[in-house]
């Protein structure tokens, strides 16, 4: 997206000392500006980059006074870093304008029904009863599978795959290469060894507001749903298993797996790496440190846990302490 230092100066309601036609089309860092870059500059340390950037618009403090001759055009707001990530939700928000698009390479069933500026790219497939809100924009090489419901101004990216009868509300994210709604590994041992497959015939429920991250899989229940309550935060590479509830607001990071029934409450944070057994029950506003394993419920609202197997972090902090010195002797 290309953008004058005049057009900036009006989003960010700005003045422009300098050219106001100097054309951006990219971000940098004004240690590394080039022509047709934007830079900021916020932080005194980095003063010096200021008259040596080749950037062609720099955003600035009103009240900045430079010291030696500048090269970029300058564009004053009250305060650079703020106006920077204004500008980024603004660049967003147009990558996001709602236009109606169904493209002639994508696979749409005749029963399914679209709403209002849907935006459908190459190589979707739709199956049969799918249900999708206004303003959803599908990225090339989905899969919805027959009878999903989809909501309101949902954004689904490239190589996304929903199996059939999933249920996902409205402002989801789901970032490239999730997959919602596959098979539990339920699998029932036999008598000779071997085992027999546990047929999942359930769902995934997703909420409002909730975000997917990249290669993340949600697995859909053997009876009744997994649920991913609103406003959950999910990272990339991440594992839910079938029959999980997580609940409203609760932040997982990447690589963390929960096992299969586990009951997660409200504004709980999981860090990277975090492995959590099957079938327990976890208080709500717990936080559990990168790469602890949690083998039992816990039943306290906001504690912190850290190791393998988790307790609680203090008494962690203590006993590595201990563990630590024992090695010193």
């Amino acid at each position: 997206m290309e953008l004058t230092a005049k057009q900036l100066a009006e989003v960010l309601h700005g003045t422009v000392e300098g050219d106001p036609e100097a054309k951006v089309t990219t971000f940098a860092k004004i240690e590394h500006g080039k022509p047709g870059q934007l830079c900021f500059f916020a932080n005194p340390k980095y003063e010096q980059y200021v008259y040596t950037s080749r950037a062609s618009v720099l955003l600035v403090n009103r009240n900045f006074e430079p010291k030696a001759p500048v090269t970029p055009t300058l564009v004053r707001v009250d305060d650079a870093y703020a106006a920077l990530a204004d500008l980024l939700k603004y660049m967003a928000e147009q990558k996001k304008k709602y236009r109606r698009r169904r493209s002639l390479r994508s696979r749409i069933a005749w029963s399914a029904r679209l709403g209002a500026k849907v935006s459908v790219g190459d190589f979707v497939t739709i199956g049969k009863d799918c249900r999708i809100g206004d303003c959803t924009i599908i990225h090339d090489n989905v899969t919805i599978g027959a009878g999903t419901r989809i909501g309101s101004h949902c954004i689904i990216y490239p190589g996304v795959h929903i199996f059939p009868g999933m249920i996902i509300g409205d402002r989801v994210i789901l970032h490239a290469g999730s997959i919602i709604g596959d098979d539990g590994f339920g699998n029932a041992p036999q008598p000779d060894g071997s085992w027999r497959k546990i047929e999942h015939l359930g769902n995934v429920i997703i909420g409002n507001d909730v975000e997917v991250g990249s290669n993340t899989t949600i697995d859909r229940a053997p009876m009744e749903s997994t649920i991913i309550e609103d406003g959950v935060r999910i990272d990339n590479l991440c594992q839910i298993a079938h029959n999980v509830v997580v609940g409203k607001n609760t932040a997982i990071a990447a690589m963390t797996g929960i096992a299969g029934s586990t009951r997660v409450g409200e504004g709980c944070i999981f860090a990277g790496q975090v492995g959590i057994v099957g079938h327990l029950k976890i208080a709500d506003h717990t936080t559990i440190g990168a790469k602890s394993g949690l083998i039992s419920n816990v039943r306290k609202p906001g504690q912190t846990f850290f190791g393998t197997p988790a307790i609680q972090h203090k008494t962690y902090l203590k006993a590595y302490a201990k563990f630590k010195q024992s090695g010193e002797e």
